[in-house]
Formats: structure tokens, C-alpha cells, sequence
């Protein structure tokens, strides 16, 4: 049996850090914010090279809060991308606001910048691109769009942590040393929004996510709706604040697995290009972007048998699965944001895409085996 994914492994590595980290915090007896939560957001921001991380209780919040956080609500419009996780939608909703979808592009699934005119509105208030799988959106296309419209941008880097992207102006790939500052996904746009759901490249043991931003403004809002809209316990300066908080417990583990991210990236990146080789001419594969650094939170095929491949991926012993069966507009909850048809690319790629097992644990054999599997049904 190959899994899809094997969280356990990743624990038993790591087990001797982890235990002392939960260990730590136990013996603290302080379990929502403290140290380990400011450390972890001190680590963080030095990671991503911003001045502020927000921590908050999930990818989703980090996603509702930033955007109340940048002035997103009731009447605006944000344009997003049909082929995600439903949170992206969500989000956006919560925050008041309606979501305005524009079409995915075939190759990298992301948002098609060349689509983003047509949807423009006099309501459009921001853009919500999603790193898709681990790969950066083409976000130089989609911040210059904003920045002529005078829009914000807030990244849904829940896939991403770890992708790069390569900057302006540089031509070299951006998997190659240069001089060029490749900045990481959920840095590139006002803020990004990331999750640590235990099945992300940087999982927590729970929920958990975080908002990172350049901007001192949308990270103190963040922080005051996060926490009840106060600073000081018992006094409020905002109405209508939240619950959203990260456990020490979380904190301290995310920090053990952080020094470890680079690695694992790397090593998913690897048994990305033994798929590569092993599957290339029989189905289709991931397209690397010249400008991105994939770092494969899903290695995500397409086949036009999709539903049969996967039968027989189950028959065979190997986990897969599919990320996502139906585009937002065809969700029954969504299926006021747009009609059956009008979103070409996104409709195929639900009926097409499937995902095979990646984690930076899998073995050679295992990859080996994955790939035959899929060679007998291509």
C-alpha cells in the first residue's frame, strides 16, 4: 500500500523533538498565546522576510481576517479563482463581500490574468489569487493589474509555503542561483494567508493558520480581530472581533518541523521529477512555470478517464485523490456566481485532475510502484 499521505512517519522522525516541545509546553502550563506562539511568528517572519506574522486558529481565518483587515466588506467585490478549496469562497463571504470568479489557466491552475479585465467592476475591491498545489500564481501579471485599478491583493498561500517566485525583470529560472531576490508566495502581494493544517508542506497537529504582510496596518487589524478587537485584556476598540487563536501546543510543534521545511521541499521537488520522468508521453503531468519554484504540496496528473485511473490506483494499493471534483460555480451553495459553461477551464480540470501520493517520506520503491500503476491503466 502506498498512501497518498503518511503523517505518521513524518511524526516517528521527529519524534524525539516533538515530544520534548509538547513536553515543554505542558510543563508551562500556558496554552493559547505565550512564547512559544510569539517565537513561532518571530520565526516565521524572519522565514518569509516580512516584519509581521499574525497567527490565528486556521488557514481559513487567516484567509476572513486579512480581508477585514484591508477594508474588504459588505458591497465590495473580490475576484478569485473558481478551482480551489471552497475557504478561498468563503472567506470572502464572511467577510460581507461577493466573490466575482475568473477562470483558471489550463496549464498551471491558477488564475488567467489575461481574464482578469472582463471582470472588473465598479464594486472590485481586491484580487484573492490561490498557489494552487504549491505553485506560485503569475503574480507580476496580477499586481500590476491591481495596481492600475487600485486594488488589493491578498494571496491564498495555503499550498505554498516554501514556493518561489521569480521577481521582475529577472531572466533566469527561478530554480537557479542568481542575484535575484525570489521572494517566497504570501509575500508578493498587501498579505497572504496561509494554513498549518496537518496535511500542508508545514503542518501543524491541529488547526492553525497565519497572515503575513509588509504592512504594520493590516497586521495590527489582523491582530485586534483575531483577539476580540482588543489589545488589552478586557478592553475592546473594535466591534464584532473573533476567537481565532493558535495553541502553544501547535506553536511549539510548528516550530520543531520549521527548520525542516527547506529539506522536505526539496525532497518533494525530487520525487516530483522521478514522476516527471517516469510518466511523461502517457498522462498529463504538472507544468513547472518558468517564473515558480513548485514545491508540490499535490503532484496532480490529469487523465480523461480520471474516476477509472483512481479505481484502479485503489485496486492496485496506491492512495489518491481529487483535488477538486467540482469548481466553486457548480458547488450547489455557489451556484449563483456563475453558470455551467462559462468557466471552460476549471470545469475540465474538476473532471480530469487527480492527485498521486506525495510526501517527502515516500521511497524510491514506492515512487516506482505509483508510477508502474498508473503505466498499466495509461
Amino acid at each position: 500500500m502506498v498512501p497518498i499521505l503518511d503523517l505518521k512517519q513524518e511524526y516517528l522522525e521527529l519524534k524525539s523533538e516533538i515530544d520534548a516541545a509538547i513536553e515543554r509546553v505542558l510543563s508551562s502550563g500556558g496554552f493559547v498565546g505565550g512564547p512559544e506562539v510569539a517565537a513561532l511568528e518571530s520565526e516565521l517572519a524572519a522565514y518569509l522576510k516580512v516584519p509581521h506574522v499574525v497567527t490565528c486558529g486556521s488557514g481559513t481565518d487567516a484567509l476572513f481576517i486579512a480581508l477585514r483587515a484591508m477594508g474588504i466588506g459588505p458591497g465590495d467585490e473580490v475576484i478569485t479563482s473558481p478551482f480551489t478549496f471552497i475557504a478561498t469562497l468563503e472567506a470572502i463571504l464572511h467577510a460581507g463581500a461577493r466573490p466575482v470568479l475568473v477562470d483558471i489557466d489550463p496549464q498551471h491552475y491558477n488564475l488567467n490574468p489575461a481574464l482578469l479585465k472582463a471582470a472588473l467592476t465598479p464594486r472590485t475591491r481586491a484580487i484573492l489569487p490561490v498557489h494552487l498545489y504549491g505553485q506560485v500564481a503569475p503574480m507580476q501579471e496580477i499586481r500590476a493589474f491591481a495596481q492600475q485599478h487600485g486594488l488589493k491583493v491578498l494571496e491564498d498561500a495555503a499550498q505554498a509555503i516554501g514556493a518561489r517566485y521569480c521577481a521582475a525583470g529577472c531572466r533566469h529560472p527561478v530554480g537557479q542561483a542568481c542575484d535575484c531576490p525570489h521572494p517566497l508566495a504570501g509575500t508578493l502581494g498587501d498579505a497572504g494567508a496561509f494554513s498549518l493544517y496537518p496535511t500542508k508542506n508545514l503542518g501543524a497537529y491541529g488547526d492553525g493558520g497565519f497572515i503575513a504582510t509588509q504592512s504594520e496596518s493590516i497586521a495590527e487589524e489582523s491582530r485586534l480581530l483575531a483577539a476580540h478587537g482588543s489589545r488589552v485584556r478586557y478592553h475592546h476598540v473594535r466591534p464584532a472581533g473573533y476567537t481565532s487563536r493558535l495553541d502553544a501546543l501547535q506553536a511549539a510543534i510548528l516550530r520543531v518541523k520549521l527548520p525542516y521545511l527547506e529539506t522536505w521541499n526539496a525532497r518533494r521537488r525530487e520525487i516530483a521529477q522521478m514522476y516527471h520522468q517516469g510518466l511523461k508521453n502517457k498522462v498529463q503531468t504538472p507544468c513547472e512555470m518558468p517564473y515558480a519554484l513548485h514545491i508540490y504540496h499535490q503532484y496532480t496528473i490529469r487523465h480523461p478517464e480520471r474516476d477509472r485511473l483512481a479505481a484502479h490506483l485503489k485496486d492496485q494499493g496506491i492512495g489518491s485523490s481529487v483535488h477538486y471534483p467540482l469548481p466553486a460555480h457548480l458547488q450547489p451553495a455557489y451556484r449563483d456566481l456563475a453558470p455551467e459553461g462559462t468557466l471552460p477551464a476549471a470545469e475540465t480540470a474538476a473532471r480530469e485532475v487527480l492527485s498521486l501520493p506525495m510526501h517527502p517520506f515516500l521511497q524510491e520503491a514506492q515512487v516506482e510502484a505509483v508510477i508502474q500503476a498508473v503505466l498499466r491503466y495509461a
